[in-house]
């Protein structure tokens, strides 16, 4: 029988992140096909969608930083949205269409007095127009084809939930943080019927994600510009384990670091005066490093150190 040769993939094997400042206009999925051409990358993938009208902060994870693509999305998320009343719109953005129109406007002290019942854990429904699964079938691809779509409400966490601008009557500004899987656009439209109107979402940004700010943000058309340009430089690519910043750090010794990696799961006793205060003992993670070597994760759990994810011995902590 013939020896089989497995496949080289192609594109250059590439492992970091790349923090892309999205403008409007173009999906999440786009920006990683136009940046991973660009960098003729084998792997990539993205660390949290946002929708088409939205801009600012899509890390996006080459070769080994995809593994902790899941961190980054569970990470704390900055928003800013403009808020206009009067319109309730089938996609609950600027996007949509029409579907309700309303002349109430609400006063300032009615928009800070109902914020508080979306701030903390909440229910939400999402919009219809997202990529929640029904069926087999996304949310969104029902709608478009005029089928009824219902969606249940969710749990949801909102950290903060401010009106930071009133520009007029029609519109107002928030900032929000949040963490993972809440809707700009839900909060946009549940708090429109809350202050006694409808609204919709004229303008989305995203100013953070975990531990990636608007500083470590590139524009697109540096990255996958238009016409003929060289392969772009790796120096605007941060270590995979940036992503991983904001975990608590946890000192190991290689000696138990190759214990770890053989998934044995060690007594926290060992590591007496080494766990990071900020470490959540009861099912917390913790960013595991020998010495300038980051080993992976780690999740603490009935007194236990139990590996979660970790990485090959090759990749350096940064």
């Amino acid at each position: 029988m013939p020896r089989q040769f497995k496949k080289k993939p192609r594109g250059r094997d590439i492992n970091g992140w790349l923090i892309v400042d999205k403008p409007s206009g173009i999906g999440s999925t786009d920006v990683v096909n136009k940046v991973k051409r660009a960098f003729d990358a084998q792997k990539a993938g993205h660390g949290g969608t946002l929708d088409p009208l939205a801009t600012g902060l899509l890390p996006i994870a080459f070769g080994a930083a995809t593994k902790t693509v899941p961190y980054v999305m569970d990470g704390t998320k900055v928003y800013h949205f403009t808020l206009r009343f009067g319109e309730a719109r089938d996609s609950d953005d600027a996007d949509g269409a029409v579907t309700e129109t309303s002349e109430a406007r609400p006063t300032d002290e009615a928009i800070r007095a109902a914020l508080p019942a979306f701030t903390g854990d909440i229910m939400q429904i999402p919009p219809v127009y997202s990529a929640i699964k029904i069926n087999g079938e996304r949310a969104y691809d029902l709608a478009r084809d005029g089928q009824e779509v219902v969606l249940e409400a969710r749990p949801a966490r909102v950290d903060r939930f401010e009106l930071i601008a009133r520009p007029d009557a029609d519109t107002a500004i928030f900032e929000v943080q949040s963490g993972k899987g809440v809707y700009m656009r839900s909060l946009a439209r549940d708090l429109a019927r809350a202050v006694g109107t409808v609204g919709h979402i004229a303008a989305l940004r995203r100013l953070r994600v975990g531990p990636f700010l608007e500083a470590h943000a590139v524009p697109l058309d540096k990255i996958a510009g238009s016409g003929d340009i060289p392969l772009p430089s790796l120096d605007v690519l941060l270590p995979f384990a940036t992503a991983l910043a904001d975990i608590p750090a946890l000192a190991v010794t290689e000696g138990e670091a190759a214990r770890l990696g053989f998934g044995q799961a060690l007594s926290l006793v060992e590591f007496m005066g080494r766990v990071p205060p900020d470490a959540d003992p009861d099912g917390g993670l913790v960013r595991v490093v020998a010495g300038e070597r980051f080993v992976g994760l780690c999740r603490l759990e009935e007194g236990m150190l139990r590996p979660e994810r970790l990485m090959a011995d090759a990749i350096r902590a940064a």
